[in-house]
């Protein structure tokens, strides 16, 4: 057997990605800046056994639908052919999160299987590398290679399956002072996936073209705003981000958010209203992820933890890269 132990953090988008390339690659149709989380944790077992007929996943101690299946098995197969491997493989992975609900297990989830596959079998790829596969089986995913402020281009328009794209770091994690309260406003999945929900908005929303114009704009303002080390201007662009990206969702019928959500964001406006440089920013679910500056951090969780629909809080900052936890190297 070889085997390796890797353990990713999920990010939040502050830059939304929302919408694919038209083809296949999984390449993002628009550019994204997010930053990863420590306080959240994904940890991915790869196994590589000769004794195994077929693949095996394992999420959460129980057996991964379909869909995911397909795609962990294609991210194996792309590991398995670099490696010249024939043998299957049995991966184990466990959020301390809820998973598939908006909270970005996905990105974390192939970011660890991407780093934990290719180190099983041996592979000494950077951190480049291992984003670009990571991406294949989740956009989002290429980003939670890196810590800190990390930014994920737009795939090029003519590029094949084949062609190559990693998120790269902005900034390090310290690179600005700054809390996130995850919000968590529902229990369990959500009904419509993200990439269900991107391809139902680019086929049916009257505003997708305007988002694919507006979110590049809105990238790299958000990217100027995080080098000046100017939160309040991140603050602004990652809500206006979120809201459009909503926006162009929900013109298509696909409505992620609940009642709670809507209590969240009127909280935020208030205490904005208020005084307080606070701002929120949404992913492809229904949990509100609050910006806040350290010192307003206990005014802040205050006020929200008096919000009656949010069923906890989730206290985070920018994390590290994913890391290798154990590795048992291939069998010459």
């Amino acid at each position: 057997m070889s085997k390796a132990v890797a353990i990713a953090h999920p990010n939040v988008a502050l830059s939304k990605y929302w919408g694919k390339r038209p083809g296949a690659g999984n390449f993002p149709a628009v550019p994204s800046l997010s930053v990863t989380l420590t306080g959240l944790a994904t940890r991915t077992r790869v196994v590589f056994d000769a004794a195994l007929e077929r693949d095996r996943v394992l999420l959460d101690g129980k057996a991964a639908d379909a869909g995911t299946c397909v795609r962990v098995v294609e991210l194996l197969d792309r590991v398995r052919k670099v490696a010249r491997e024939s043998r299957r493989a049995e991966v184990t992975s466990q959020n301390d999160f809820p998973t598939a609900s908006g909270l970005a297990s996905s990105a974390s989830g192939f970011a660890a299987l991407a780093l934990a596959a290719s180190s099983a079998v041996g592979l000494d790829w950077d951190r480049a590398r291992v984003s670009d596969l990571a991406r294949r089986g989740s956009a989002s995913a290429a980003r939670s290679v890196f810590g800190g402020f990390v930014e994920l281009a737009a795939g090029a328009v003519d590029g094949s399956e084949e062609g190559v794209l990693a998120a790269t770091p902005v900034a390090p994690a310290d690179h600005l002072p700054l809390v996130v309260l995850v919000c968590v406003t529902a229990d369990g999945p959500k009904a419509i996936g993200s990439t269900e929900g991107m391809r139902l908005t680019m086929a049916r929303s009257p505003y997708a073209a305007a988002w694919l114009h507006e979110a590049p704009l809105l990238h790299e303002r958000l990217r100027q705003a995080l080098l000046a080390r100017d939160f309040r201007g991140l603050g602004e662009l990652a809500e206006a981000s979120a809201l459009a990206m909503h926006a162009s969702a929900i013109a298509a019928g696909i409505t992620y958010w609940v009642g709670a959500t809507l209590d969240v964001l009127a909280a935020v406006r208030s205490l904005r209203a208020g005084g307080l440089a606070v701002f929120a920013t949404i992913d492809a679910g229904p949990h509100v992820k609050v910006l806040v500056q350290p010192g307003d951090l206990s005014s802040v969780r205050a006020e929200l933890e008096r919000v009656g629909g949010i069923k906890r809080i989730i206290e985070t900052r920018p994390g590290s890269d994913a890391q290798c936890e154990t590795q048992v190297g291939r069998p010459e």
